[in-house]
């Protein structure tokens, strides 16, 4: 049922995913410079999702913490104490080919280490997802937050990541991998790792919250009451200031978004499923920061240099079908020999036309590029670029990226349901 604070249903939330949003290479003479090795580790952990019951096993990712800067070529070096294979998945990273999963890099087996390097182009939100293999497997496993501030000082008083996950726990307190059915599992939502979060601020702050939905499944609404919400980013690239149509932000699972909040007083924190709306926490706001001056309109964040224009006359179209397994293939049964779903030629604006046949809304995602949803017409372009977006059903979606970088990437396609299998394809730039 809906909440009266937060009335939403499914088919508006998915709606929503475009409503929210439709409102209103390196730096040029940069050279990537080599910076000291990133060690991550993948291994078992332990959450505490339970108030009265014992932590839930899970598997996480650890050493993502260290300072990056754009234009640094970062070299990752990745140790698997896990009992399954891991391939990691750089969401939001643009033409990282050396680190594309099961093209350039195959799955890390139990046990081993690899190092690898690539370019941080652009600033943003980011998120290093190991779920491509997870679907199915004994333990939920965990993204982590990949951030990438901007090289210009940016005026805000406060940085805070906000990232929100989704667990189906038994009634032992085990929780399921999605791909796994559901039946007999509750759906909990934690934030930064709380069932019950707390950001404390003062009054008359604004914070840049960046607000990530690590949800494998489920696309989620995101509110903050009595607060408007300025959207500045959007899956990491810098977008055109708006504010969140209704103050709420809607997000596709992997989805990310940077907003400004001028800070007022205490509010809940409120999320929504399409089902049911959920406190997750509260920004507490005590005293009161003296000003001089008021706070001026949110300004742009600094361009991340992507094309200010594409080519759609003279563009590349494919055709690709969501929610028809025909030609898509699960993760841990992926080939290359299957040959790409298309090829895009360097330096082309690349159109797709993404039709969902499945019954329910599908999610799609692009490796390697950030694209921008074209207009119903085909004739322009809304004014933020995205790597991941959700089709309704029997809807038909059109984007375009411009095919900046060679190599060969994944596509996936995933239905809005927990049990669903993630599928892939890939194609290539070349």
């Amino acid at each position: 049922m809906a909440s009266a604070k937060f009335p939403l249903d499914r088919r508006t939330l998915i709606a929503g995913l475009g409503a929210a949003a439709l409102s209103p290479a390196l730096p040029a003479g940069g050279r990537a410079q080599p910076r000291p090795s990133l060690a991550l580790t993948a291994a078992p952990g332990r959450l505490a999702l339970r108030p009265d019951g014992p932590e839930t096993p899970i598997w996480a990712l650890t050493g993502l913490d260290s300072p990056l800067k754009r234009g640094e070529k970062v070299e990752i070096l990745v140790g698997n104490e896990l009992p399954a294979p891991v391939a990691l998945h750089w969401r939001g990273v643009d033409g990282a080919a050396a680190a594309e999963p099961l093209l350039s890099r195959g799955p890390l087996a139990a046990a081993a280490k690899e190092a690898f390097q690539f370019p941080l182009r652009h600033a943003g939100t980011f998120l290093c997802d190991p779920g491509l293999l997870g679907d199915g497997r004994a333990c939920p496993f965990r993204a982590i937050p990949l951030i990438v501030p901007e090289s210009e000082k940016v005026e805000v008083d406060r940085d805070e990541v906000l990232l929100i996950e989704e667990w189906r726990l038994r009634p032992d307190g085990t929780a399921i991998a999605p791909g796994a059915d559901p039946k007999g599992t509750t759906p909990l939502y934690t934030l930064n790792s709380k069932t019950s979060f707390e950001l404390s601020a003062f009054g008359n702050q604004r914070l840049r919250l960046r607000f990530i939905n690590a949800s494998q499944r489920s696309v989620l609404a995101i509110k903050l009451e009595n607060h408007d919400l300025r959207v500045v980013a959007i899956d990491g690239e810098p977008a055109e200031p708006f504010s969140a149509r209704n103050g709420a932000l809607v997000l596709a699972p992997g989805s990310r978004a940077d907003a400004f909040v001028d800070t007022a007083k205490t509010a809940s924190i409120l999320l929504h499923d399409g089902r049911d709306a959920h406190s997750i926490g509260k920004l507490a706001v005590s005293g009161s920061l003296d000003r001089r001056d008021p706070f001026r309109p949110a300004p742009p964040l600094p361009s991340n240099d992507l094309p200010g224009r594409l080519d759609l006359k003279n563009a590349q179209r494919f055709e690709l079908a969501l929610g028809a397994p025909t030609d898509w293939m699960k993760p841990v049964d992926f080939s290359a020999s299957a040959g790409p779903a298309f090829r895009a030629k360097p330096g082309r604006t690349t159109v797709l036309a993404l039709t969902n046949r499945a019954a329910i809304a599908t999610v799609f995602h692009l490796h390697g590029h950030h694209f921008r949803l074209l207009d119903r017409l085909d004739d322009g372009w809304k004014p933020f670029w995205l790597d991941t977006l959700a089709i309704e059903p029997g809807q038909t979606q059109r984007i375009a990226f411009a095919a900046e970088y060679a190599g060969r990437y994944l596509i996936e396609s995933v239905a809005t349901d927990w049990a669903a299998p993630r599928l892939v394809r890939w194609y290539s730039v070349e």
